[in-house]
């Protein structure tokens, strides 16, 4: 009894062991079909398959990067007053246009009389110690006057000159003119005009409110000659050169790309580490905005990869595909088929019947391979071959969305089944 209860045992492991065996076999068979495509000699001709060979190619890819629009600090400018003073009068609003050598501000303080009044009393003086200067540096030729009177006047004549020249600067900075001063026009209120033309983008005053040389009066901005601030990563940072060009987008422009060209790199690698890239734009456009976020991808030259034509790189799921001869699994067989029987024949009759008609069939097989694709450019694109790729395979260059619905075609089959 023992024993039967054994032999049955062992033959119930061993068909279970046969059970689960045979799905594992069929799920390998069928993964080999699914990498390998066959396609008859008709179907061969009518794909119009063509093969090439993976080659190295130069393409340019793109670095996509952050940034802002910008303007160099000599395009925008803080207007203050060099001397303090109470507003007299203003028009300035945020957003106007002023053109360069504009009145932004009147500004009135009596110190700026006294600065005029200093004036013409050191003129005066400076003209009589001018003339004693002369009288005594022709006495002292002469051994007529004191070496010592002559160096006092000219130390007297040497200082008043020197407050000449200091009081005619605090006149230019005022904006006043000494001419009219020396015709008797002083004034106390003195005008602020515009260094640029620009927008003005800030105003700090008001009327008869009190500002202090420190203080801002009014910011303006000259939009014309914007610049894009990137912002690139320290990784990449040896990826960008002078002279590349740039494509960006603004935040508030979706379907319009603008064009740049890298002009400056900076040196220095900031606490977040990345590195600001300077580009200008190619087309000035004052309406543009400071400040304004934008999207761009710097176009990265000398990137030499490996590459295949367009048509070679075919996608399916989400996945990208190439296709290689599969030298291994192509053949060629014979079909003897056997002729009807006819009782009729005689010898009479000519031609091949009674003898076995034999068709030649013809088989192509392909593997397809799993790639990465890249940039694509001048009509091929950038493949990242899987590791162990030979090459020098025989790439489908041409026929190969006709592979890959053979491909998609037989997987379906075989779901199906």
């Amino acid at each position: 009894m023992n024993k039967l209860i054994y032999i049955i045992t062992f033959s119930y492991m061993i068909f279970i062991s046969a059970c689960n065996s045979d799905p594992e076999n069929k799920n390998e068979e069928y993964h080999e079909e699914e990498s390998s495509v066959k396609l008859t000699a008709s179907q061969y001709k009518n794909a119009s398959i063509a093969f090439g060979k993976v080659e190295m190619k130069n393409i340019s890819s793109t670095l996509p990067v952050n940034g802002l629009l910008d303007v160099p600090p000599q395009n925008l400018v803080t207007v203050a007053a060099m001397m303090g003073g109470f507003v007299k009068s203003t028009h300035l609003l945020q957003g106007m246009r002023v053109k360069k050598g504009e009145v932004l501000v009147t500004i009135q303080n009596p110190d700026f009389i006294q600065i005029q009044q200093d004036y013409l009393n050191n003129k005066s003086k400076l003209l009589f110690a001018e003339q004693e200067y002369k009288r005594q540096e022709e006495l002292a030729k002469d051994n007529v006057a004191s070496q010592k009177t002559f160096q006092q006047v000219t130390s007297e004549y040497q200082s008043l000159k020197a407050m000449h020249e200091g009081l005619l600067e605090k006149l230019s900075i005022l904006g006043i003119n000494p001419s009219t001063v020396e015709n008797g026009a002083i004034k106390s209120i003195v005008s602020i005009v515009s260094p640029i033309s620009g927008y003005v983008t800030a105003v700090n005053i008001n009327i008869g409110k009190y500002v202090n040389p420190q203080d801002l009066i009014c910011e303006i901005v000259d939009t014309d000659h914007l610049h894009a601030e990137l912002t690139v990563f320290e990784k990449d940072v040896f990826k960008v050169k002078e002279g590349q060009k740039i494509k960006f987008q603004l935040v508030n422009e979706e379907h319009k790309f603008r064009t740049a060209t890298v002009y400056l790199i900076n040196r220095k690698i900031g606490e977040d580490r990345t590195v600001r890239v300077h580009a200008h734009l190619d087309k000035e456009d004052r309406n543009l905005l400071p400040n304004t976020y934008l999207k761009a991808f710097i176009e990265i030259t000398d990137n030499l990869t490996t590459a295949l034509p367009d048509e070679a790189v075919v996608s399916s799921g989400g996945k990208y595909f190439i296709f290689i001869k599969d030298e291994g699994h192509g053949h060629t067989h014979e079909e003897s088929v056997p002729h009807e029987r006819n009782d009729k024949y005689t010898p009479d009759h000519k031609g091949d019947e009674g003898k076995h008609k034999e068709e030649v069939s013809e088989e192509f097989s392909f593997k397809s391979i799993e790639v990465k694709k890249g940039v694509s450019q001048n009509g091929f694109t950038e493949v990242i071959l899987p590791e162990g790729f030979e090459t020098d395979a025989e790439v489908v260059v041409k026929g190969a969305y006709a592979l890959l619905s053979k491909m998609n075609n037989s997987e379906e089959e075989g779901h199906g089944h």
